[in-house]
């Protein structure tokens, strides 16, 4: 049965092939089940909620894609996404958490109708390359100024507005020694290297009694403080435009990039570069945003640790529905994932900022024409913690540096329009 609904042969691969490439997949992306709780939880959701709300919409996710696109791509809630969630939307914009879930809601609504009506290749298109390789790269280095800053690392000076905090405190020297045990192990190939860096700090925080341990397996936390609790009437504010684009702005790219990365691996696309299913793997990434938002956490998105399955032998979607399978049985771990403290993830969100940064590789630097709005991307971001500023400020920049330099003819009517209403946002203050 499986071998005919997967087609495993035709994909020269087997099912002993498939699990242990979903094994590898979960491992390498199973911090997620440790770090978008924490994160989340710092807008004023429900910790335990949150963590049963992303091991099930990951599992959904997995399933969707496996089963209806049969591609060995695996999801979960996405890393820039969440902390745009809790940052900029929450914590900056002053929304409500449930508000913020409905602007997840329709992202994931307005994603379904751009894949149905085959829009995305239009709008991806269009969008300047140098403004996606700073986007990527600038979620990066947000990352990694959050995970500074949950561990004491980098914290707030009246003078300079951030200044070094105290390094030689426990957590913030168990952070360091957790970035660099995460590097090492990536370097020599360990699968999981950032769930076991996580691991091995939360364990040292339990020796030096700065963690409390609460025990390894239970039963699962209620999921109902978050399930059905997102706010469509709060979505419809006018302000909200913004934030929903930059949901599904982030996520387009995030899908894209991931979907023909993953598939090159595998050597899935067919002779003209093409990537077949593509529109019930796009369906798959919106339908899984959709049902997170309604069990409690930030917009799901395929995750380009995929190519760890994918570089162990996984070929078809089986690899996906294991990995999904896998979520589901983390969520009997929910005291350890409660026991996992800030400083135990900041390793993990700073790994993750060194990988999207490398992004900037393919920039064309010679050309400030396309260099500068990349920057300005990578450095707004960060400086203004918001994503939505970053991406607004990179439309801007880019028109302006493209008429000025007598290329405006280079300048695309999306680009042109997106960068005029931005420029109205801040104008008007809307």
């Amino acid at each position: 049965m499986l071998e005919q609904y997967f087609k495993l042969k035709e994909l020269n691969t087997n099912v002993r092939q498939e699990v242990v490439a979903g094994i590898t997949t979960f491992l390498t992306m199973a911090y997620i089940i440790f770090v978008n709780p924490a994160i989340l939880s710092e807008a004023g959701m429900d910790y335990g909620a949150v963590f049963v709300a992303t091991c099930l919409a990951a599992a959904l996710g997995c399933f969707i894609m496996g089963l209806a696109a049969n591609y060995p791509i695996a999801l979960a809630p996405g890393m820039g996404l969440n902390a745009f969630f809790t940052y900029t939307v929450v914590l900056t914009e002053g929304y409500s958490w449930q508000s913020a879930l409905g602007a997840v809601f329709f992202s994931g609504c307005i994603f379904v109708l751009l894949s149905l009506f085959k829009v995305r290749e239009w709008i991806i298109n269009a969008i300047p390359q140098p403004l996606k390789l700073g986007i990527a790269a600038g979620i990066g280095l947000f990352l990694a100024l959050v995970g500074l800053k949950s561990a004491g690392i980098i914290v707030d000076n009246p003078a300079t507005l951030v200044g070094l905090g105290d390094i030689t405190g426990l957590q913030a020297g168990l952070a360091v020694l957790g970035f660099f045990l995460i590097i090492g192990m990536a370097a020599r190939g360990m699968r999981g290297a950032v769930m076991i860096g996580i691991l091995a700090i939360t364990g040292l925080g339990l020796a030096f009694g700065d963690v409390e341990y609460q025990g390894i397996v239970s039963a699962p936390p209620s999921i109902m403080p978050t399930f059905m609790q997102l706010d469509i009437a709060g979505a419809f504010n006018v302000g909200m435009l913004s934030v929903i684009f930059a949901f599904l702005f982030v996520d387009l790219f995030d899908t894209s990039g991931t979907l023909i990365a993953v598939a090159q691996r595998a050597k899935l696309l067919d002779e003209q570069g093409r990537l077949p299913r593509l529109g019930r793997a796009l369906l798959a990434d919106s339908t899984a945003s959709i049902a997170g938002s309604v069990l409690g956490t930030s917009t799901t998105t395929s995750y380009v640790e995929s190519t760890a399955g994918v570089a162990v032998g996984g070929r078809s979607g089986l690899t996906a529905v294991v990995t999904g399978l896998l979520f589901i049985a983390a969520i009997l771990f929910s005291p350890l994932a409660g026991m996992v403290p800030a400083y135990a993830t900041a390793g993990a969100l700073v790994y993750v900022a060194v990988l999207m940064l490398a992004q900037l590789a393919h920039l064309h630097w010679d050309d400030l024409t396309e260099a500068v709005p990349a920057v300005v991307v990578l450095v707004m971001m960060p400086f203004t913690f918001s994503i939505a500023h970053g991406i607004a400020f990179g439309f801007i920049s880019f028109v302006g540096v493209k008429v000025l330099s007598g290329r405006a003819s280079e300048v695309s009517p999306v680009v042109w329009a997106l960068a005029v209403l931005f420029a109205l946002k801040f104008a008007f203050g809307v």
